[in-house]
């Protein structure tokens, strides 16, 4: 027993002295989304004369209009409060038809605009006592978006990758228990697009979106 009592007590000084376990947490959210003008241009099908177009679109995001605008992540939080992970957000651009290029009936990103990025985050947990935990997060990525494009009789309808895309976020998470949080964060993403169209002709856009998110997370 006495060689026993103080390899007991050295175990517990090094079990306390061990971080705490890595923790992952999966986010779901939905919010009001924007996205601000940018240049849309490329060049019409063969059918269209192969003619250059360059017009400034003041896009429409419709964040609640069916498809809505939604995103999901995943993160694993070290114990020093260092999170890495991957997020998808379905965003969506609506070209108004006043401000589309002659002889296009439909130019749209909305099922949808999807930024995907591998993100590194830094949380403050529970930084001021009341169970709120500041945090942000920037990731590179990939655009891959549903390209829906009519060009006189061309019409376009797909999925694309069409460029690189990084986004930025930074919020607050409040816990409801061991597992379950509410959070809400400001998001911007940027992606610099070029896609094919169908007749062959290309466009190619830089789309912006400013987001205020709210969400659940999931911690285990």
């Amino acid at each position: 027993m006495k060689n026993l009592v103080p390899g007991l007590a050295l175990a517990t000084v090094i079990l306390g002295a061990q971080p705490a376990a890595a923790e992952f947490e999966l986010g779901v959210y939905t919010g009001y989304q924007t996205s601000p003008h940018s240049r849309v241009t490329g060049t019409r099908g063969a059918s269209s004369g192969s003619t250059p177009f360059d017009n400034l679109i003041g896009w429409q995001g419709k964040s609640f209009s069916m498809p809505p605008y939604y995103g999901v992540r995943a993160t694993w939080w070290r114990p020093n409060d260092i999170g890495f992970g991957i997020e998808f957000s379905h965003e969506k651009a609506y070209a108004p038809g006043a401000e589309m290029p002659a002889g296009f009936t439909r130019l749209e990103f909305t099922d949808g605009h999807n930024i995907i990025t591998a993100n590194v985050s830094k949380r403050w947990t529970d930084k001021w006592g009341v169970g709120v935990t500041p945090y942000v997060s920037g990731g590179l990525g990939i655009a891959l978006p549903h390209v829906d494009v009519t060009e006189g009789t061309n019409r376009t309808f797909g999925y694309q990758l069409t460029g690189p895309a990084a986004r930025l976020t930074a919020g607050a998470s409040y816990k409801l228990n061991e597992n379950w949080s509410i959070f809400g964060e400001y998001q911007f993403t940027w992606s610099d697009n070029t896609a094919d169209l169908a007749g062959g002709g290309s466009l190619s856009t830089r789309i912006i979106t400013n987001a205020v998110n709210v969400g659940v997370g999931f911690t285990f």
